[in-house]
């Protein structure tokens, strides 16, 4: 669909609450496109995401309220407020980061307000990124390795559970207290359960440990357990469409897109260089014919994982967002709020 086209279709009444809701109308100042469309990975048939950032009113300012975001299901529309986008946006969130990268022509309304926000986006930009879209990359990659599991043996199965967990922990050094290797150690053997060929087990051994730790790691892991566990309908169907290539996909450009914050410092969401290599995923071509990812994808997956970490290490971004400017643009567009300048 055409972004012309986009514009006439928002102006139809699907789109009314756009105009109607009292804390939209005239408060929006952005809306662009989101999802495949902003990525330039749609297809015949994507689906339309429409993300906006609508100005705070006074009486939010003034009482230090908030309504955080407008969500209309059906048409697929979020539209957050000034507050909270900022809020958003200084955490490095992937989903929010995106709409300050988009092309030009994709930005179906903008204002003075969101024009300045997107000359100034670099204040928002620190290595948090390397731990939000790292965590959110790992999250893209178990959901992937969730559905290729349901398509195999239930020995394979397992296998990809253990291979989900080991991803999962990864990151554990990072949020939770250390402890060695040895403490924590999983692995498949002959299964005890009836029913199963083969089962993961575990050999555990803490001392000293913090609680709390364990729970938060127990529980992750007993997540990714159960999320393989629960196949129903809607998974099925996700199977039956081949969203598996549409996971794979968005794990890559994650890469892509942290890689461009990293080394050029800069937001970069439509991907035109690397759009062909994403269509390629996107259609299957790295899944082989029992629909599983290939060696090749996961070559493909471990040099942009060698790429980012080389980008982490040589990155010239500050560890932190620049929160004196951040303050100062917040300040000074609600100033501009309250005067009714806005």
């Amino acid at each position: 669909m055409k972004t012309e086209e986009i514009k006439e279709k928002l102006k139809t009444k699907e789109y009314d609450f756009l105009r109607e809701d009292e804390r939209l109308g005239n408060r929006i100042f952005l809306l662009t496109l989101g999802g495949s469309h902003a990525y330039g990975m749609d297809q015949e048939g994507s689906d339309l995401d429409v993300r906006g950032i609508a100005l705070n009113p006074k009486e939010d300012i003034l009482l230090g309220t908030d309504f955080d975001q407008v969500v209309d299901v059906e048409t697929d529309t979020t539209v957050y407020s000034f507050q909270k986008m900022i809020q958003l946006l200084t955490s490095n969130n992937p989903n929010t980061i995106e709409i300050l990268g988009c092309k030009p022509e994709h930005y179906l309304h903008l204002t003075e307000i969101g024009r300045e926000l997107l000359e100034h986006r670099k204040m928002f930009l620190s290595k948090i990124c390397i731990h939000t879209f790292g965590g959110y990359a790992g999250s893209q990659l178990r959901r992937m390795e969730n559905k290729a599991a349901r398509l195999v043996s239930q020995a394979q199965n397992e296998a990809y559970i253990l291979k989900s967990i080991s991803n999962a922990r990864y990151d554990f050094k990072n949020r939770y207290y250390p402890h060695d290797d040895s403490d924590v150690k999983l692995y498949i053997d002959k299964a005890v359960q009836e029913g199963y060929d083969s089962e993961i087990f575990m050999d555990v051994c803490l001392r000293h440990y913090p609680l709390r730790d364990w729970a938060g790691m127990w529980n992750e892991m007993k997540a990714i357990v159960n999320g393989y566990g629960k196949i129903g309908k809607r998974n099925e169907k996700a199977i039956s469409h081949d969203k598996l290539g549409k996971h794979m996909a968005h794990l890559i450009r994650l890469y892509m897109m942290c890689i461009d914050i990293l080394e050029k410092e800069e937001v970069v969401t439509f991907r035109t260089e690397e759009h062909d290599l994403l269509m390629r995923i996107r259609n299957g071509e790295y899944l082989d014919e029992n629909r599983q990812p290939t060696t090749a994808f996961y070559d493909l997956l471990n040099e942009y994982e060698k790429r980012l970490d080389y980008a982490k290490n040589h990155t010239g971004l500050p560890d932190v967002p620049d929160y004196q400017q951040i303050n100062e643009f917040k300040m000074y567009v609600n100033e501009r709020i309250v005067k009714g300048e806005i």
